[in-house]
């Protein structure tokens, strides 16, 4: 059966990356890669009752924003989906993008929304990126909206010294490999990290290599080469990051989020702060100094490694390691601040009940995923506490991704 095509001018851009316009019937059609105030012939790709999904067939007005993208898997890659907007289009539309998430799924009209932090560098600003194989054994990516892998040529996106790297590696394909993992850090370390529901580690040569490999599995971790871990530097800090931990992947854009905590809590010395989902103590490396007492939160048991590892200088820290919904309930304290940054799904019920109980009279909520803040933010400030600024960070150019920073206080206790 022939998908039907449709003439279609283009509304806006909106959360997730794609442009909305609408239908003849009125139904609401999303499409990649087409730009606001632009006309294209689409095919519809998937129907729903209230909405379409389409595809770009042909674009017969072009936008006068629209630019030619810079790599030449655009359109084909799911990675990218601004490549065709100038980076200062690309704020904007990011902007945009966040104050109508507040405005609709927040219930907020009106939003403290700071400017847009843009990234001090739009291209090659990744330390860590993630192929996965082709039924051939070639390093690839995802295509968009699918679980299909095609295998690249070129990107723009990681750091230099990965692009230098990863053209080097040579796979056979292996079974039950789920992705491969490339991480530069501090003075150009490397390391490699396959991912595999197998816990046999794949046969592999690194001769000549200069980089650590490292197989994650349900067994743990198997160093194959060099070490299980990379230093990553922020601000002068150095961090001990496990091959099995998260460390923000845009270094430049993390320090200036850092530098827009520290100097928008106006810390006295005397403040108990908890910095929930901890990770490997980004935040709390930078927030124990300056505080009387830190309590750390973490699931994840390398993060807790790293953390403890970094954060073992201050005798005013401490950590728990457990799911956040689990901890906040029973602790016996009384923060002054708490700093939350959850993963993509957002606060979990019993973490969001725990800090009620706890009633810290600052909240700073970064998140990177601006669909679960605004909702979190709309039941926080429902429960008592009023939402004093929004600050985007753009830690993902050419990406629809969105990092923000959200400042919140306790309006009565």
């Amino acid at each position: 059966m022939t998908s039907p095509t449709y003439d279609v001018t283009m509304e806006t851009l909106v959360f997730g990356g794609d442009a909305l316009g609408r239908l003849p019937d009125g139904r609401a059609v999303f499409v990649p890669h087409a730009l606001p105030g632009e006309t294209i012939r689409l095919r519809v790709v998937e129907e729903k009752p209230h909405h379409v999904r389409g595809e770009v067939m042909e674009v017969l007005q072009a936008s006068q924003q629209r630019i030619a993208p810079r790599c030449p898997h655009f359109g084909e890659c799911g990675g990218c989906h601004y490549q065709h907007l100038a980076y200062s289009n690309q704020l904007a539309a990011k902007t945009a993008i966040v104050r109508d998430q507040f405005r609709r799924i927040g219930g907020l009209e009106n939003i403290p929304l700071q400017a847009i932090v843009a990234s001090p560098q739009e291209w090659h600003y990744r330390n860590t990126v993630q192929f996965h194989l082709t039924p051939d054994g070639k390093l690839g990516y995802h295509r968009g909206g699918t679980q299909n892998v095609f295998p690249i040529q070129e990107c723009f996106l990681p750091e230099l010294a990965l692009n230098d790297i990863w053209r080097q590696l040579d796979f056979e394909p292996i079974e039950d490999l789920h992705r491969i993992d490339l991480r530069v850090g501090a003075d150009d370390e490397l390391m490699l990290v396959l991912e595999s529901n197998d816990i046999q580690a794949p046969e592999m040569t690194v001769e000549g290599l200069p980089l650590s490999v490292v197989h994650l599995s349900p067994a743990g971790a198997i160093v194959m080469a060099g070490s299980d871990f990379i230093d990553m530097e922020v601000n002068q800090k150095r961090f001990h990051v496990s091959a099995g931990s998260f460390f923000q992947v845009n270094i430049e854009g993390a320090q200036l989020m850092v530098e827009h905590v520290l100097e928008n809590l106006s810390l006295t010395g005397e403040e108990t702060l908890l910095d929930i989902y901890c990770g490997v103590g980004l935040f709390s490396a930078f927030l124990a100094p300056h505080v009387r007492r830190l309590i750390g939160i973490e699931v994840s048991p390398s993060a807790c490694d790293d953390f403890m590892i970094n954060l073992d200088a201050y005798d005013n820290v401490e950590l728990y390691q457990d799911a956040a919904e689990n901890v906040l309930p029973q602790l016996d304290v009384h923060p002054e601040i708490a700093l939350v940054d959850p993963p993509r799904a957002g606060l979990a019920k019993g973490a969001l009940q725990g800090l009620f109980r706890l009633a810290p009279k600052t909240l700073v909520y970064v998140s990177c995923d601006l669909a679960t803040l605004a909702r979190d933010a709309r039941i926080l400030c429902k429960e008592g506490y009023r939402l004093h600024s929004i600050t985007p960070f753009d830690l993902f150019p050419q990406t629809c991704h969105i990092e923000s920073v959200a400042f919140m206080s306790r309006i009565h206790q």
